[in-house]
């Protein structure tokens, strides 16, 4: 039974941020910060299953692919890695790729990521905040600049850059073509509310990722039952004995938590590594009201 505030690792990277406020406390550095991944604060205890990250872009990042668990293993690779974003931030303009325009065969896709002219075939869509993107395994994609992602994932590093805008960091031409479904993408989102305290913004064979508004100074059991990850956006609570805020993010396993939110209450993201919503997952205590009719296709929340 485990409930730690995460620690966090920052990554530079060339495309980063180095002013990563309000959204972490990380002091600036030399190198631009691109990344921010939060772990167990045990780092004796077993490595969990998801990849919770914080991503800061004031430039495109590179053109990319992530295989699936099929096509990692045939590379030496333990698993693949389908990943979801939450658009935390966003300037305007900011954009994402998202699969190609049109399909392609595998020998066009090779001579496309060799000439550079891959970046003709991705497909481009603007994004604002609030907003979440499912990147299933096999998934042709980019982000854009002027981004702050907070993104859910198999936990793996595998990713076959196709393009990297003159950074002179190395292409993964045959992996990428293996990896890739060429086409365009077919996934959408459409979140759906559980709940007045929740909505599921994507889901997936290996994870669901719900965002969360609870009221100041009120009173929740969160039933951590599976691995469970919750970032932070805004305003803070206690989970157990554990504070947290803006930024900050909290793991919990194997057991349920007593959260009580301040007075600016809390909205914030979970994810947990479940293939589907958790009907229990979030219960209010300090608050005895009837069961209302769920509507339809919506999971019905149980009183006290």
């Amino acid at each position: 039974m485990t409930v730690e505030l995460a620690s966090v690792r920052a990554l530079p990277k060339p495309w980063g941020s180095s002013n990563l406020q309000p959204w972490s406390k990380v002091a600036a550095r030399a190198s631009p910060i691109g990344e921010l991944w939060f772990g167990r604060a045990d780092p004796s205890g077993e490595e969990p299953a998801l990849l919770l990250k914080l991503l800061f872009t004031t430039q495109p990042l590179s053109i990319q692919v992530h295989p699936d668990d099929e096509y990692a293993r045939s590379v030496g690779l333990p698993h693949g890695k389908t990943e979801a974003w939450y658009i935390v931030a966003a300037s305007l303009g900011s954009e994402i790729a998202l699969g190609l325009n049109r399909r392609v065969g595998k020998p066009e896709l090779r001579a496309a990521i060799e000439t550079g002219s891959v970046t003709d075939l991705v497909s481009w869509q603007a994004v604002r905040a609030d907003e979440a993107v499912l990147v299933p395994a096999g998934t042709i994609h980019a982000i854009g600049a002027g981004l702050v992602i907070a993104e859910i994932q198999q936990r793996s590093d595998a990713t076959f850059r196709l393009f990297d805008y003159e950074r002179h960091r190395q292409l993964h031409v045959e992996d990428a073509v293996g990896a890739a479904i060429a086409s365009p993408a077919t996934e959408r989102i459409d979140p759906r509310r559980l709940s007045d305290a929740r909505r599921v913004m994507a889901s997936s064979r290996y994870f669901v990722l719900e965002q969360i508004s609870l009221p100041p100074d009120s009173h929740w059991e969160l039933l951590a039952d599976t691995e469970t990850w919750l970032l932070v956006l805004s305003g803070e609570a206690t989970f157990d004995l554990v504070r947290a805020s803006q930024g900050e993010a909290i793991f919990a396993e194997g057991q349920s938590v007593n959260v009580r939110t301040e007075q600016g209450g809390l909205k914030g993201l979970i994810a947990y590594a479940t293939a589907k919503p958790v009907a229990g997952l979030l219960r209010r205590l300090d608050e005895q009201t009837a069961a209302a009719p769920a509507a339809p296709g919506q999971i019905q929340e149980l009183p006290t």
